[in-house]
């Protein structure tokens, strides 16, 4: 038992050490002309690999691209390392998550089309040709090129899928080998597949956007983002959804560089990881200024927070 005792104590003492560490909840600050938006986060061999949108302002327009930096302590992070080709009428970015599949990983992100979109235009946003995309790597290093998610089944065309963003990919808690591509459409919508690459539609239902999906205890956790904050569903058979708890806005209200809106939390589940025990929530935050006042290609910034129970919310210097 005293031994037990000890190891517990060790383990807590190194979970508080690593996040008190951390000084501040911005890991990547934007700028008036860098926006880091949309994070996405896999944990891996104990290190935090960080796909995010990168939106920045090149000869007077505006690109978005995904973009990935690597952490081994949350502190220090890897300069950014654009995975996407450059271009307005597809603007590769806002990645969802990374899943390991056939020993590949397989990224799933969204185009965001705003051609012609020059720095001093008023915000604009993504076209209705905005679709879903997956990328392959062996390696964590090198990517494939972007190839279309045909989420409505192999019958329906590109141009008649509709406007669809932010992908996210999980396994069915019940049947191995079957998976879900959850994506903003309708709410957010649902499709399955047995190999990525044929799918089926299933239904949707209310929610915002930038959705992460966890399962735990027999259930989908559902993290969206309203119009500004993180709410958080559950469902034990993806029909059914409830709402659950408040409205997360974490420190919104005393960050000057979050003021506008917080949203695109996505959560990664470290609570078995003797150096971390909690979870993870990685955002953006957006300010001072509303992303309708232009605070949305720029002053757009990474955040992180913590909590034991998804309810009760920490984050460096509170």
């Amino acid at each position: 038992m005293l031994s037990f005792i000890v190891l517990f104590t060790h383990q807590t003492e190194g979970q508080e050490s690593i996040l008190k560490a951390l000084k501040s909840p911005v890991i990547l600050k934007g700028n008036d002309s860098i926006a880091y938006r949309d994070p996405a986060i896999l944990f891996h061999q104990n290190v935090f690999y960080l796909f995010y949108t990168l939106v920045k302002a090149e000869e007077g327009l505006v690109y978005s691209y995904t973009a990935i930096s690597k952490s081994k302590d949350l502190i220090h992070w890897s300069p950014g390392e654009i995975i996407t080709p450059k271009g307005q009428h597809f603007n590769f970015c806002s990645p969802g998550n990374v899943i390991r599949f056939n020993d590949e990983w397989v990224l799933s992100l969204q185009t965001y089309p705003r051609p012609g979109l020059g720095v001093n235009d008023p915000v604009t946003y993504g076209t209705s040709e905005a679709r879903i995309y997956t990328m392959r790597s062996k390696d964590l290093k090198s990517w494939t090129e972007p190839e279309l998610l045909k989420v409505k089944g192999p019958k329906v065309e590109q141009e008649d899928m509709g406007r669809m963003i932010d992908p996210y990919l999980v396994e069915d808690k019940d049947e191995k080998g079957k998976w879900w591509c959850f994506f903003k459409q309708n709410g957010v919508s649902m499709s399955y597949s047995y190999d990525l690459n044929n799918w089926t539609y299933c239904c949707h239902t209310s929610s915002g956007e930038n959705v992460t999906v966890l399962t735990e205890n027999n259930e989908y956790l559902l993290f969206h983002s309203p119009e500004n904050g993180i709410h958080i569903k559950r469902s034990s058979n993806l029909k059914d959804w409830k709402d659950w708890g408040d409205l997360i806005v974490l420190g919104q209200d005393q960050w000057q560089w979050a003021k506008g809106r917080i949203t695109a939390g996505t959560v990664v589940n470290l609570r078995r990881n003797p150096k971390y025990g909690k979870y993870l929530m990685f955002f953006h935050g957006s300010g001072p200024k509303t992303e309708e006042e232009g605070d949305f290609d720029k002053n757009a910034s990474i955040g992180i927070a913590w909590s034991d129970d998804l309810i009760n919310w920490e984050w460096p210097g509170k």
